[in-house]
């Protein structure tokens, strides 16, 4: 018995010296992953090379194609794209370092949030992958779950510090990092740039009734400074002020949601209810504009129909007569000549800038909120004034009733009837 418990003795000691003996040489303790911590997920990223990036993930997909240094969106009719994200997404990706590697084979991907089989978007992830001009895959990377940070007091909570990526060219391992990639998604109109259209200095403003050519109402100003006032008024009949006066700014900062592909364009559309504008600036501009509610699904049995259409459908063309040379004043001293030619050359690039931009625009069908032209979009009635009108000298009207009473025709007197013969008494 004492020989045998000095054999297992023995055997215990060497057992644990070849266990610190691995320790101390960085054996079993650490991941076999190709990449370590600090090192970039991929060594050379081949950024300039890439003309096509395809994202994908569990209910939509995006590519983005390259040609002559400029992005569009494929499921968008090469719309152009935002050339600055899709850059900055390369960039990031050619610099990513890795934080930390963990060995696990291809199989573990559900867990880091990379599970190509679900139908859950959080639980598949998105994957990228990218191409060259000759449609050689150079990478693809998949991107899983966040790394949320450690309990926080902030009452925001302490928010994501990285997530989970994999190389598929590494099976070594998926790793993490310390990049959320905030800017990266399927969906194809978060990509679409967003240039649209700018106007200013508008001089008259025209629209027509629902589904017809016949006009609902048409505005103008005398100048920049002047409020609007119909062109075809009843007397004492003026416009409100109040109601006008946001349209002297309509459209300077629009922002569209959607471009519609051309082949969803029909189903999308309401032609019953096409309303044409068109505005006119003092700069030379004239904007016609076609506008549409966007067609809604159907409602299921018990539910509301919706009251009005949240989005609308929007095409847009532009013309402009632009001035060759600036006007001069009689009298005008050199230095303010000078001054006034300087001050119109850069006004005359910036609106030729202005109509290429908007000429890019002609042929697309924007999805755009009903906030963007809901005050375009008012009937004349809405557009009157309550109160009489200068000069009418009658009090308001009492309130559900019109502003002011339309000339009434009043039908001819009939003609008096002549009484028959055979009816008159006979004569004494």
């Amino acid at each position: 018995p004492r020989t045998v418990t000095i054999l297992w003795i023995i055997a215990i000691l060497l057992g644990v010296s070849v266990f610190l003996l691995k320790q101390s040489e960085g054996g079993s303790g650490e991941n076999k992953t190709d990449r370590a911590g600090g090192e970039k997920l991929i060594a050379n990223f081949p950024a300039k090379e890439i003309t096509t990036i395809t994202i994908t993930g569990a209910d939509q997909s995006v590519t983005l194609l390259q040609k002559d240094g400029k992005w569009t969106v494929t499921e968008r009719d090469a719309f152009p794209a935002n050339t600055r994200n899709a850059n900055e997404l390369l960039r990031t990706l050619s610099d990513l370092k890795v934080t930390q590697g963990i060995e696990a084979g291809p199989s573990f991907a559900a867990r880091f949030g990379m599970d190509e089989k679900s139908s859950d978007p959080a639980a598949h992830g998105i994957t990228a992958t990218f191409k060259d001009k000759e449609g050689k895959e150079l990478a693809e990377i998949s991107f899983g779950k966040n790394l949320e940070a450690v309990a926080s007091s902030s009452p925001f909570g302490g928010g994501a510090t990285g997530r989970y990526v994999r190389n598929h060219a590494d099976q070594s391992g998926f790793y993490a990092v310390s990049e959320v990639f905030g800017i990266l998604s399927t969906d194809p109109k978060s990509w679409l740039a967003d240039d649209f259209i700018k106007l200013d200095k508008i001089k008259s403003i025209s629209l027509t009734k629902p589904g017809s050519d016949k006009e609902e109402y048409t505005l103008v100003r005398d100048d920049e400074n002047a409020d609007f006032k119909f062109t075809d008024a009843f007397p004492g009949v003026t416009a409100d002020t109040a109601v006008t006066s946001p349209l002297k700014s309509l459209f300077s900062y629009a922002r569209f949601d959607d471009v519609v592909p051309t082949g969803k364009v029909a189903d999308l559309a309401s032609p019953e209810q096409l309303q044409k504008a068109q505005i006119i600036t003092f700069e030379g501009f004239t904007y016609d504009i076609s506008l549409q509610p966007e067609k809604t699904a159907a409602p299921k049995e018990g539910e509301e129909p919706p009251a009005a259409a949240e989005q609308y459908l929007m095409d847009i063309k532009v013309s402009a007569e632009l001035p060759k040379e600036r006007k001069k004043a009689e009298g005008e001293k050199p230095e303010d000549a000078e001054a006034a030619d300087k001050a119109f050359a850069e006004r005359l690039a910036t609106l030729t800038e202005r109509l290429e931009k908007t000429k890019e625009l002609e042929g697309r069908t924007f999805v755009v909120s009903k906030f963007t032209v809901d005050s375009l979009l008012k009937g004349r009635a809405e557009l009157m004034s309550k109160g009489p009108g200068p000069g009418a000298g009658a009090p308001a009207p009492p309130p559900g009733t019109a502003a002011f009473t339309p000339p009434v025709e009043i039908p001819a007197m009939p003609a008096p009837q002549e009484t028959p013969e055979a009816d008159l008494p006979e004569e004494k």
